[in-house]
């Protein structure tokens, strides 16, 4: 069954209603499902379709002059965006991959028009990144990204917050090529390459030593690097069931070669929460320049753990993670973007005390 637009961008639109998403962009009650097959089907909603540039980078709710309403729809504050350092530490990134990893889930199948619709309302929604697609894997897929990243990435709203435009690439020259001609029209452009570092991935998928991984790791950021994308994030792919040894060894190594965000993926969704909690603070303690970076998590829904992994992530140092709207994905799917907001905005200043800062997490999603 094909996963609509609307199945998307219904969760989008109830989530953002907060987030400088006012009344006039919703034409009807948008009924969202929660249920986990929710994640997989289609949702029968009634959205907008409006994209004009006029109607999109407003902060407050222009209906209601009541200031107590006008509150709900301001954006949250959020510190300046400076790639691989976050001003405060207690600030936690918001990567939105609904458009790679999301339309990887079972029947999903989304035009480019439609992924400019729901990347303009996840810009609404106010999430920090946007990984808009894998640009190699197809031309329209390229065509998708680019246009993506050459509106999306360009329209600034009042308070300055202009979402960075992601695209996705293995870790050789021609991917990243491919990529960066897709996204570095945007404001602010990132690309996201990685490479498979567990011992069963580098010898039956990969066919590659420990030691050529590092070297095709290290290639890639420095190219990356060298095209002038200054914002690289660098994921060890099926890091959950790495050595922590040779996980150290790479991603100190990619960050002297120029990486700004390490992303931590659980690529099978393998891990319990405090196993990846404790993986993140392992790699936070004993990669070299950890301090330079920002450490991410990208956890997979096979255990049904990718939310609570996500969170351990957070409590142990992560300050971006990764997830979807309605936690589409691959297989079971990815961490929920809105479970994962919702427990930060509710439980955010009081049980994530033992990382960095004062413990007192939170995004810049507005939730009601």
């Amino acid at each position: 069954m094909r996963i609509s637009t609307a199945s998307i961008l219904a969760v989008a639109c109830t989530a953002a209603t907060a987030s400088a998403f006012t009344p006039t962009h919703l034409s009807g009650n948008a009924l969202v499902s929660r249920s986990t097959s929710a994640r997989r089907h289609s949702i029968s909603a009634s959205i907008p379709t409006s994209t004009s540039p006029s109607a999109l980078p407003s902060t407050t709710n222009p209906i209601s002059s009541d200031p107590a309403i006008q509150e709900l729809y301001k954006r949250k504050p959020r510190p300046e965006y400076i790639p691989g350092h976050i001003p405060d530490p207690d600030y936690v990134r918001i990567f939105d991959t609904t458009l790679r990893d999301g339309e990887q889930s079972p029947g999903a199948t989304l035009t480019s028009s439609e992924k400019l619709e729901i990347a303009r309302n996840l810009a609404k929604l106010g999430v920090d990144i946007i990984e808009a697609g894998f640009p190699i894997a197809s031309p329209d897929d390229f065509n998708a990204v680019k246009q993506i990243a050459d509106i999306v990435g360009n329209e600034v709203f009042e308070d300055g917050y202009v979402p960075v435009i992601a695209g996705l690439s293995r870790a050789n020259e021609k991917d990243i090529a491919r990529a960066w001609d897709a996204v570095k029209g945007a404001v602010r452009p990132r690309i996201h390459t990685f490479i498979a570092t567990s011992d069963i991935h580098m010898k039956s998928k990969l066919n590659k030593t420990p030691d050529q991984v590092v070297e095709i790791a290290v290639n890639a950021v420095t190219f990356a690097k060298s095209l002038g994308c200054n914002d690289i994030e660098f994921s060890p792919e099926d890091a959950g069931r790495s050595d922590p040894e040779f996980l150290y060894r790479v991603l100190g190594e990619v960050i002297k070669a120029g990486a700004t965000t390490l992303n931590i993926p659980d690529t099978t969704g393998w891990n319990m929460p405090w196993e990846f909690g404790e993986l993140i603070k392992k790699l936070r303690e004993n990669v070299p320049g950890a301090e330079n970076v920002v450490f991410s998590t990208h956890c997979q829904n096979d255990l049904g753990l990718a939310t609570a992994n996500s969170l351990a992530g957070a409590l142990n140092g992560a300050r971006q993670l990764e997830c979807t709207i309605n936690g589409i994905g691959e297989r079971a799917g990815n961490a929920s973007l809105e479970e994962v907001v919702m427990s930060l905005a509710l439980k955010g200043d009081e049980q994530f005390k033992g990382g960095p800062g004062t413990g007192k997490l939170y995004t810049a999603i507005n939730p009601v």
